[in-house]
């Protein structure tokens, strides 16, 4: 931190770099392979619990989740309107105030699992950034070039193909098979999923 004060002397405070995004179906996939749910039972049981949150806070009430934590709906002005004044020379109605976010405070539960074995390494310099060296067109045929010789394309081979750090390469991956005229296609589930050339007929995804 900058010597706000001018007393001589910069404090450091730790801050986490984050190493990218779980998706929801990152996140279904994984609870998928621990449970005998299926994944699409997951997504829909999250997005069940979604919707109810939202009901329940727009009654007025705080929601609570063993081992997660609490959703408190958090008020502000609608845009356009100015705040009311003490000498109530402006005064303001319901109509003027709307949710402008949802507070959550987290359960002490949840904090501590998300600290144990938790493995931490000082950074120095700026993070790492995804290499720009080669257009989405390019890396897509870098990685049909990597599958006329090997059977499977996994996100550590396209990220030392393309030098995308894993988030991304995985994000452009799933893409890409999602696209029936890249060439690729995904195969398996979850930490097991690699990426397949498309069949040539057929139009489904599997091992050519």
């Amino acid at each position: 931190m900058p010597d706000l004060n001018q007393t001589g002397e910069r404090r450091s405070y730790p801050r986490l770099i984050l190493d990218g995004q779980t998706t929801t179906e990152e996140l279904a996939e994984a609870i998928a392979a621990a449970t005998t749910f299926g994944a699409g039972e997951v997504k829909g049981l999250l997005g069940a619990l979604a919707e109810r949150l939202a009901v329940e806070m727009r009654r007025g009430k705080s929601v609570k989740i063993d081992g997660i934590g609490t959703f408190t709906a958090a008020l502000s002005l609608r845009e356009g309107f100015e705040p009311e004044t003490p000498e109530a020379a402006v005064r303001r109605n319901a109509r003027s105030i709307g949710v402008k976010g949802i507070s959550f405070r987290p359960d002490k539960a949840l904090v501590s699992a998300t600290g144990q074995g938790l493995s931490l390494e000082r950074v120095s310099g700026k993070p790492r950034a995804s290499s720009a060296r080669y257009t989405p067109g390019e890396r897509a045929a870098m990685a049909l070039a990597f599958l006329d010789e090997r059977p499977v394309l996994r996100v550590a081979d396209y990220c030392r193909l393309t030098g995308l750090l894993p988030t991304r390469a995985r994000e452009e991956l799933r893409r890409l098979a999602a696209d029936p005229q890249s060439g690729l296609a995904a195969d398996g589930a979850g930490p097991h999923r690699v990426y397949v050339k498309r069949r040539a007929t057929g139009g489904g995804e599997g091992r050519p």
